[in-house]
């Protein structure tokens, strides 16, 4: 079963498997950040409240929301 981005807490690592809705606007927008399937994340830091989350791929770190990032299916490692 996928994880969700908003199940994870800070330190974890997940695998991308793939997105829920994969022609959204906003997977396009999570795939050209480099968040296709197989890639490897962390999960840095959330803000209080938990929303925004950074996460960390291919070196960068990238501030997204867990409402919106929901289209992406994660495998907790």
């Amino acid at each position: 079963m996928p994880a969700h981005l908003a199940e994870l807490d800070v330190g974890d690592r997940a695998r991308v498997l793939g997105y829920s809705a994969p022609n959204g606007a906003y997977a396009r927008l999570l795939v050209s950040l480099g968040l296709i399937p197989g890639t490897l994340l962390r999960v840095v830091r959330t803000a209080p409240l938990g929303d925004p989350i950074e996460i960390e791929c291919r070196g960068a770190r990238i501030v997204i929301r867990p409402r919106e990032a929901g289209v992406l299916e994660l495998e907790k490692q």
